[in-house]
């Protein structure tokens, strides 16, 4: 049995991973699924004071307090921002990382220098609201196909509309702050990858260079967690050793 904190992206939830954590729990994992500050039913707690730092800082909190350890720590999309940082500040309780389609960030990257074209997209909708800038207004964000982060289900779509919410702007635009970059990178990884990454076959094979083989490419939308979640929860049982 591994314990597995799965850290959801940009507009979600700790509910997205629903279905993936459904079926790791079946195979007797323990699951944690937070939801960051500002978000899903977070969301009354938005405010101007919400950053990359105090996502970091939820996860960290989350790790501590339910006194975690061999912790595989999973990042979603701007997730994998978040679970970098939580590396960084307890790598401890780290036993492996997986970036599922996600930002792998160095140390002074913000998520707008990692996924420029993405960002710039998604600054274009920026509306400002109670004096806080929001991006991922729900069913408004072009470059996914169908609006809903590739899921194109009806019954899924129907199911995740009402629960996507905007996300702070700032957050995307803070720069990570690592204290031991090396340190994170001796925590062992894995990469997953859909096609909206559109890497070349040079980019795929250094992925796999970096990850010691640990690469895997899922044949969906962005969100394989709900568009895919038998081939998510299986790449993920396949981390804890299974």
């Amino acid at each position: 049995m591994a314990t597995f904190v799965l850290v959801h992206g940009g507009g979600h939830g700790g509910w997205c991973w629903r279905f993936v954590a459904e079926r790791l729990r079946a195979r007797g994992h323990e699951v944690y699924t937070p939801t960051l500050t500002g978000l899903g039913e977070r969301s009354h707690l938005l405010s101007p004071a919400v950053d990359l730092a105090l996502h970091i800082q939820d996860v960290v909190n989350v790790l501590r307090f339910e006194d975690l350890a061999e912790v595989v720590l999973v990042g979603h999309s701007y997730g994998g921002m978040v679970i970098t940082g939580v590396a960084d500040r307890v790598p401890e309780r780290i036993a492996h990382l997986v970036y599922l389609d996600a930002a792998r960030p160095s140390n002074g990257q913000s998520l707008v220098a990692v996924a420029p074209e993405m960002m710039a997209l998604a600054r274009e909708s920026l509306q400002v609201v109670d004096g806080v800038e929001l991006v991922l207004f729900p069913g408004k964000f072009p470059m996914l196909p169908g609006d809903y982060y590739g899921v194109t289900d009806p019954q899924l779509i129907e199911w995740m509309a009402p629960k996507l919410t905007p996300h702070p702007w700032k957050s995307f635009a803070q720069k990570l702050e690592l204290e031991d970059e090396a340190r994170v990178r001796q925590i062992p990884e894995t990469i997953v990858i859909t096609p909206i990454r559109n890497l070349s076959p040079a980019d795929k094979q250094a992925l796999v260079a970096l990850t010691q083989g640990r690469f895997f490419e899922v044949d969906t939308g962005h969100d394989l967690m709900i568009s895919a979640p038998d081939q998510t929860a299986d790449i993920l049982h396949q981390v804890a050793g299974g």
